[in-house]
């Protein structure tokens, strides 16, 4: 009985350390900050745009900014054509930290939708950016008064 016992126990022990390894495995290429995402274009750029643009405002060491980054690139590739979408490392410049106090950031994310054609910017609530459904929402409707206000 003892024997079966440690046999079972030596099983689940292998099957464990070996499941565990596949997960670490696994997760060593999965993003460690935000800035490991490479998604849209430089703020200057942007501002070159006819396009709005939708700008993340982050900090490298904020957990929630790397939760936020998946649903930003996602929304990059259906947003694409109508938004430019640019990530603002705070920490990573001095025009970086002078921009988020000037724009107004006072946590990490901050999400604004800018446009600079209409001197224009929206911010995006974390209720709003939490879910992606109501994201896409907002971002459509935001479209929609701009199409607007170009045919005046």
């Amino acid at each position: 009985m003892k024997k079966k016992l440690l046999i079972t126990l030596g099983i689940l022990a292998v099957l464990f350390t070996v499941s565990a390894a596949g997960i670490a495995v696994t997760n060593m290429n999965a993003p460690k900050h935000p800035s490991d995402y490479k998604i849209g274009i430089q703020y200057a750029e942007a501002l070159n745009s006819e396009k709005p643009m939708l700008a993340v405002f982050y900090v490298d060491w904020c957990g929630y900014c790397l939760k936020f980054m998946p649903k930003f690139n996602i929304l990059s590739k259906l947003y694409g054509n109508k938004y430019n979408f640019v990530m603002v490392n705070v920490e990573g410049s001095k025009e970086n930290r002078k921009l988020a106090e000037t724009v107004g950031v006072g946590g990490f994310p901050t999400v604004y939708i800018l446009d600079p054609k209409y001197d224009n910017k929206v911010l995006l609530s974390n209720v709003i950016y939490q879910d992606l459904s109501k994201f896409r929402v907002e971002l459509d409707r935001y479209s929609r008064i701009r199409t607007l206000l170009d045919k005046k």
